[in-house]
């Protein structure tokens, strides 16, 4: 069912289907990377963080972390990521199969500037099993998603 919303999360929108199946699993960013023959840094990860009673999912570059002073800088709070059950819960999508498309419910969507000068990057498509190839700036329009600096190496 994941992947078949992100499928017609594009197909709804009258776009091409970008979704293609992995040949080994893409749970980690390494796998993925491995898998699709690219860097670690062109794998666009999604995390999923509480920030007071809201749900937010960042995108960012596979191979940076989430700085925690630039984080509470932004958001005024320390950084809480959501469990396994809940990503699933409120998203649709298991960890490791997280992207910002096909979502179950609405959640705010922020795109770290990390990712923002890449030709084009490969997130999740609701599946360790799938990925998609996209630019950064049709991520950022399709999830109304808004650009922030909150990663580092």
């Amino acid at each position: 069912m994941s992947v078949e919303s992100v499928v017609n999360y594009f197909l709804d929108r009258g776009m091409e289907n970008p979704v293609f199946k992995l040949p080994d699993s893409g749970a980690t960013v390494q796998q993925a990377a491995e898998t699709i023959h690219t860097e670690p840094k062109y794998i666009a990860k999604t995390l999923a963080f509480k920030v007071k009673d809201d749900d937010i999912l960042i995108v960012m570059r596979g191979d940076l972390r989430v700085s925690n002073k630039k984080y509470k800088k932004f958001f005024k709070t320390k950084a809480k990521m959501l469990s396994h059950d809940e990503v699933l819960e409120d998203t649709g999508h298991p960890v490791g199969g997280l992207c910002p498309f096909g979502l179950k419910n609405p959640i705010k969507v922020y795109l770290d500037k990390s990712i923002r000068d890449f030709e084009y990057v490969y997130p999740a498509a609701g599946s360790k099993e799938f990925a998609l190839k996209i630019k950064p700036e049709v991520i950022g329009n399709l999830v109304n998603g808004q650009w922030i600096d909150v990663c580092e190496s």
